[in-house]
């Protein structure tokens, strides 16, 4: 009996190898190589014939109507701002997260909104089982119209069904689940997850249907699988937050029909997620009163100007080499804003310890609250309170300037109208913005301009 033969998929690229590789020549990924069967040949030759290339025709330009006036309200407001502004017609849509976020309830809720407005829908479960679904189903509240359910893991049968109904939005919980008879290695390797996504796209673009596809993430935070499944889809849509906490967010990561990094914020509840109208106010609950090292600041997620509370703990250390803990910030960028502390404000910093917290879970990686954590770290050295009507933002420099950031008047805005009174901008963003009767707007050069504005 003759081997089968075997080749090696890098799980990053895909790139596809004889022989196993310690660096991927595609990524310069490390130890990334799989070994898995290969995927047979077609019989058909390599070449194709004359009358695929006499259809083949290029069309202009000028003669493609544009697409976006075909979108699809969900109908949840929140999941079509990060869509960015509804389903678009023949899209390939991957949402990915932690088991037990919410994915597939995102996705069911979405369904029932749709099903209302009679709108074709396949749901398709590799994971549970039809009955498991109704129990979800009945808990998120009653559907006012139905939605062909499916239980199946071949793809190939999944293909028919697809193209025998024609349904307007196809549900595909989940991708590691669906596998290829054609192809030997298991569900959720490199080449499944690679050929079932191939095959998908396909049908979304060949017959117009919009396919949602749920896919797990591994430790490390991505969509299990290579990494090509997010070249290939349309948008990627990462649900984050504490499975023991009620919030999530919906983060798009990828959109072709829309802004990158736009969030939706969700609260699990029993009866399903329900939309955070006003996530700053949401963020800011139970902010603490008269303590120290508590500094409201602006972060820009996509278009979307949300308040949070950096908070910030300085305290003698007990051993020879101080602690430092960052938690929603990069660890490094705290480390650097306090040697800034150190070498422009002459702060003792390296006898102490520092704890740096984003309130409410979030993780940012903007450095425009970098005046903010700044202001906390003394404010909490200090031992001092910042008023609770300043919200502060800016990028610190590594010489103590503060430089600017973008989209003042959107933080400006956000911040008034939850009832701030001072705003502390880089003075080169006080030409794009004035102040106010109810909002005084201070400019700061550079740290050490901070100390004159920040205590109350």
């Amino acid at each position: 009996m003759a081997k089968s033969k075997t080749v090696f998929f890098c799980q990053e690229c895909g790139f596809e190898s004889s022989k196993w590789m310690g660096q991927c020549p595609g990524c310069k990924a490390w130890n990334t190589f799989v070994e898995e069967p290969a995927a047979p040949k077609s019989s058909r030759g390599s070449q194709a014939s004359p009358r695929d290339i006499a259809a083949a025709v290029p069309t202009k330009l000028s003669m493609v109507s544009p697409d976006d006036h075909k979108r699809t309200l969900t109908g949840i407001r929140e999941l079509d701002r990060v869509l960015g502004g509804g389903i678009v017609k023949g899209s390939l849509v991957l949402v990915g997260g932690d088991p037990g976020i919410g994915k597939s309830t995102l996705l069911l809720q979405m369904c029932q909104v749709l099903a209302a407005r009679s709108v074709s829908l396949l749901y398709i479960s590799g994971e549970e089982s039809l009955q498991q679904i109704r129990m979800r189903a009945d808990r998120l509240g009653p559907f006012k119209n139905d939605i062909m359910m499916l239980c199946e893991t071949n793809l190939d049968i999944v293909e028919g069904v697809v193209r025998k109904y024609k349904p307007d939005i196809v549900v595909i919980d989940s991708i590691q689940t669906m596998y290829k008879e054609d192809i030997g290695s298991a569900p959720g390797s490199v080449s499944q997850v690679r050929e079932s996504t191939g095959v998908l796209m396909q049908l979304a673009k060949g017959l117009g249907i919009t396919i949602f596809i749920v896919g797990h993430v591994t430790k490390e935070g991505v969509v299990a699988g290579p990494r090509v499944l997010e070249h290939m889809v349309d948008t990627v849509l990462y649900f984050e937050g504490d499975r023991h906490a009620s919030y999530r967010i919906l983060r798009a990561v990828k959109n072709r029909f829309g802004s990158t990094n736009e969030i939706g914020v969700f609260e699990m509840r029993s009866s399903g997620l329900t939309q955070v109208e006003n996530p700053s106010e949401y963020m800011l609950n139970g902010r603490p009163q008269g303590a120290s090292g508590s500094v409201v600041s602006c972060a820009m997620e996509g278009t979307r100007p949300i308040l949070v509370e950096v908070q910030a703990l300085v305290c003698r250390t007990n051993f020879n080499m101080p602690r430092r803990t960052s938690a929603g910030i990069d660890y490094n960028r705290v480390n650097l804003l306090m040697a800034v502390l150190e070498k422009r404000l002459g702060l003792p910093l390296d006898n102490c310890d520092c704890y740096v917290n984003i309130a409410g879970g979030m993780r940012l990686s903007e450095p425009a609250i970098d005046l903010a954590v700044v202001c906390a770290i003394i404010s909490s050295y200090k031992n001092f309170e910042i008023s609770a009507k300043t919200i502060i933002f800016g990028e610190v420099g590594l010489t103590g300037e503060v430089r600017a950031v973008n989209m003042v008047e959107q933080r400006v805005a956000e911040a008034k109208k939850l009832g701030f009174s001072t705003c502390l901008v880089p003075e080169v963003n006080l030409k794009s913005v004035a102040s106010t009767e109810d909002m005084a707007v201070v400019g700061i050069r550079t740290v050490q301009d901070i100390l004159k504005y920040i205590k109350a």
